[in-house]
Formats: structure tokens, C-alpha cells, sequence
């Protein structure tokens, strides 16, 4: 018994210092998450500005594509100063131009949404309504809120099969990296990170398996974000910017135009 009470009173002040630590580090990261908080604060608002009309409605007369955006305030495009920069109407334009139609977009996203929203934005949809195209974008809050990255799969998952059941294109903008938003300090920055690309992975695999296409959006706008961040980001330093908006559209519009272009070849056809 001698012999023993040493290692035990050892791996006893083990745990207690590894206990601590935890403590520490939670508490360090509960601070700083405060401090993120109040860098950011909510300069913009709540709300998105409205960008939702027929997009090329004189240039392009005839029956409009129905474009569908669903998520979170990237979707709904807060932080653009006029409509036209908001990530639904870029894309629209974007559509437009490529399939000499008009576009009808319909933002069902909404500001500070969580994956598990998803459900409720499909069925707010009106009656009746049927998208030609539905783009996602969705994650950060997720992040932020500390959701399980399988169980925010898991719910996209749903909403891509439900949308894909219904024979429409899905095309998901994955969750963008949260690392390079330099208004939350280190070393949560870094832990936000790499739950940024762990989600991203899991809304892939999700997404794949559904039937949906996948734009990383941390790989495909993530370095400009880092390397021009005064330029992408708008004055919370945590959505985008008109140039930003106009960055992931850019990225996302090769995916679109070729889910229309495959899936609904009569739906993007020229009139």
C-alpha cells in the first residue's frame, strides 16, 4: 500500500492540473468570445435589404427562372449596401446572363439562422412554389453556437433530399472559414477554424450523398478574404462587402449554371 499511495497522490495532482487547465482555457475562450462579440457588434442591422424582383425582367422578356436562396445572412446577403450587390441578386444576374432569361429570385434565408432553420425556411415557401435552381448557404452560425458538426450535416442532408426529391438542383456554398475574421482573437480564431473545416467536410459527404453539388467556399474565397480583408469584408468585419458578395458568386456560379444546365436542361434553355 506504501507503494502505491505516491502514484495515486501523482495522477491525482495530474488530473487536478489538467482540470484546471480546461477551466483556464474555457474561460480564456468565453472572454474572448465576448470580445469577438463586441468588435463585431450589429452595425448592419437584423435585416437584409430586400433584393427579391424579376432580375433582367426588360433585357430578357418571357417566363423567369426561379431562383431559391436558403440559409443564413450570407444567403439573404447582409452587408451589401444596394440589392443588386446582395449575393441572390449577383447570381441572378449572374444566371441571366449566361441563359438569356430572366431571373425571379426568392430569399427564404434569414439573418442568424442556424442549419436547423433550413426545414422551417422550406416550409415558409407559398404555396405552389417550385424553384428551378436552390442555392444554400449555411454553417457559420453553427460555428458560432457550437452545433455538432454531424448533427448540422445530418439537417442539411434532410433539406437537400427533401429539395432534390422534388426534382430540384441544389448546389450548397459549404461553411466558410471562420479563421480569417480577424475581429475574434487568438486562440479562438483558430479554434473556429478548424470547426469551420470540420463542418465543411461533414456538409459535403452530406450534401454528396443527397444529391447535391458542393462549392467550398473556404477554399474558393477563403485566401482572398485573409489577404483583403478590408475590401471583402463589410464595417462589422464579419459578412461580406459588396466586393465579397461579388467573390462568392463568382464562385458559386460555375456549380449553378451547370446543375441548371444538366438537371434542367428545358428549364435553362433560351426562350
Amino acid at each position: 500500500m506504501r507503494t502505491r499511495r505516491p502514484i495515486t497522490v501523482a495522477a491525482a495532482s495530474s488530473a487536478a492540473l489538467v482540470g484546471a487547465a480546461a477551466v483556464g482555457v474555457r474561460t480564456l475562450i468565453v472572454r474572448q468570445a465576448a470580445i469577438a462579440r463586441r468588435r463585431i457588434g450589429k452595425p448592419l442591422g437584423e435585416q437584409a435589404l430586400d433584393a427579391d424582383r424579376v432580375w433582367r425582367r426588360k433585357k430578357h422578356p418571357g417566363p423567369p427562372l426561379e431562383l431559391l436562396l436558403l440559409g443564413d445572412s450570407i444567403a439573404a446577403g447582409l452587408g451589401a449596401g444596394h440589392r443588386r450587390d446582395t449575393l441572390g441578386a449577383r447570381l441572378a444576374k449572374g444566371i441571366a446572363r449566361a441563359h438569356g432569361r430572366s431571373v425571379r429570385l426568392h430569399t427564404a434565408a434569414v439573418v442568424g439562422s442556424e442549419t436547423s432553420a433550413l426545414g422551417g425556411q422550406l416550409d415558409g415557401l407559398p404555396d405552389g412554389y417550385r424553384a428551378d435552381i436552390a442555392v444554400i448557404v449555411v454553417g457559420g452560425n453553427d460555428v458560432t453556437h457550437r452545433v455538432p458538426a454531424a448533427r448540422a450535416a445530418a439537417q442539411l442532408e434532410a433539406v437537400v433530399r427533401t429539395l432534390r426529391g422534388g426534382g430540384v438542383p441544389v448546389v450548397v456554398g459549404t461553411c466558410p472559414d471562420l479563421g480569417t475574421l480577424r475581429a475574434i482573437p487568438q486562440p479562438l480564431r483558430a479554434l473556429a477554424a478548424r470547426s469551420s473545416r470540420q463542418l465543411a467536410a461533414a456538409q459535403a459527404a452530406a450534401v454528396r450523398r443527397a444529391g447535391g453539388r458542393v462549392v467550398p467556399l473556404a477554399r474558393a474565397v477563403g485566401p482572398v478574404f485573409a489577404e483583403r480583408p478590408d475590401e471583402m469584408f463589410s464595417v462589422d468585419r464579419f459578412h461580406p462587402s459588396a466586393l465579397g458578395y461579388r467573390r462568392t458568386a463568382d464562385a458559386l456560379l460555375p456549380a449553378v449554371l451547370a446543375a441548371l444546365t444538366a438537371e434542367s436542361p428545358a428549364a435553362a434553355g433560351r426562350q
